[in-house]
């Protein structure tokens, strides 16, 4: 008789970060493909500038750097060093980038929201020709486009400098607003005076649907620099569009945050959620390493900070999620994401 034996293959892990080059402002999809790409925001590398950022993955933890989304800027923001925060969805065989801008013409416009459009999930993404949306500021940030199960849909998020977060219907063409649609105030920020405060500053909606809950992930103050003090929070609704109820107002407690940084990793923040192959909810997000806080970047000369890619796993409790670490980016080996049914 001969005596078999099981071997049980050893848990997959990983350790922060995913991705320790420059990649502020991550957007990670699961395209049609089967691969998992991230976006990141304008940056330096290897003395070259990178108009949007992409890198391809099977797993969420290791990522090949495909290098440029966007190879020809807007003619509308030819001359701009100010490509911020993509967001991009895929539909229909069609992937849409949403991202901020700073136009070409003088005066006194700020940043405007973009778009531009691709046959594939790595690009070349063509911005579709003028902006979505100007304004003054830094009002029109950080797009995130969401499609709403409950009402069909098709919603973009987006602010906000020091103004609130909002959210309008695009049209069917999703590279416009619908006809009359209306702009709706989400948070405001709670204004200046408190420095311990995330909130004084709000910035980078996500949202998912889980559980009949609607809920808005938003990051908070300073993400840069030398006083860098970044976090994430987050708010919860029962529809898309609000009202919704933030974490410190359901605690009473205005510091309440989902992550805020440690020694290890500082001013984490400006997230994006993605689902593994096993349901599991992860926050992946930038962050700052003291031991290598700045690089060679386009405005070095004003401190840029070096934002690279870290991954922790959320989980939800009474209704609200929590990040399994305990509410600071991780820094040893965790169970990494399930592929395929299986961790790792």
């Amino acid at each position: 008789m001969t005596n078999t034996k099981t071997l049980s293959m050893p848990e997959a892990t990983y350790t922060n970060p995913i991705w320790n080059d420059d990649f502020p402002d991550p957007t990670i999809i699961h395209a049609s493909d089967g691969w998992y790409y991230a976006y990141g925001t304008q940056t330096k590398r290897r003395g070259a500038i990178i108009n949007m950022q992409v890198a391809r993955s099977a797993d969420l933890v290791q990522w090949d750097y495909l290098g440029e989304a966007l190879p020809v800027k807007p003619t509308w923001a030819s001359n701009t060093q100010k490509l911020w925060a993509p967001h991009v969805s895929e539909h229909e065989g069609r992937y849409y980038l949403y991202y901020s801008a700073m136009p070409d013409e003088a005066g006194e416009v700020g940043l405007c929201l973009a778009v531009a459009t691709a046959a594939e999930p790595a690009g070349p993404f063509t911005d579709i020709g003028a902006p979505l949306l100007c304004g003054s500021g830094f009002f029109n940030i950080d797009p995130m486009a969401f499609d709403d199960p409950a009402t069909g849909k098709r919603l973009l998020y987006w602010g906000s400098g020091f103004g609130p977060l909002m959210v309008r219907e695009l049209a069917e063409d999703r590279i416009s607003f619908a006809a009359n649609s209306e702009t709706y105030i989400l948070i405001r920020p709670a204004g200046a005076g408190d420095p311990k405060r995330y909130d004084q500053l709000i910035e980078g909606s996500w949202v998912i649907l889980r559980d009949g809950w609607y809920y808005l992930f938003y990051s908070g103050n300073n993400c840069c620099g030398d006083d860098a003090h970044y976090g994430v929070l987050v708010a919860r609704a029962r529809a898309a569009t609000g009202p919704f109820e933030t974490l410190a107002e359901a605690l009473d407690n205005p510091y309440a945050m989902l992550l805020e940084g440690n020694e290890h990793w500082h001013a984490p923040g400006h997230n994006c959620v993605i689902t593994d192959a096993a349901g599991q909810d992860w926050l992946a997000y930038h962050a700052i390493d003291p031991q290598e806080p700045k690089f060679d970047a386009i405005d070095a000369d004003q401190g840029y900070s070096r934002r690279i890619m870290l991954l922790d796993c959320l989980e939800y409790v009474n209704g609200w999620p929590r990040m399994v670490t305990g509410g600071t980016p991780s820094f040893e080996r965790q169970r990494a994401p399930a592929i395929n049914g299986k961790a790792g």
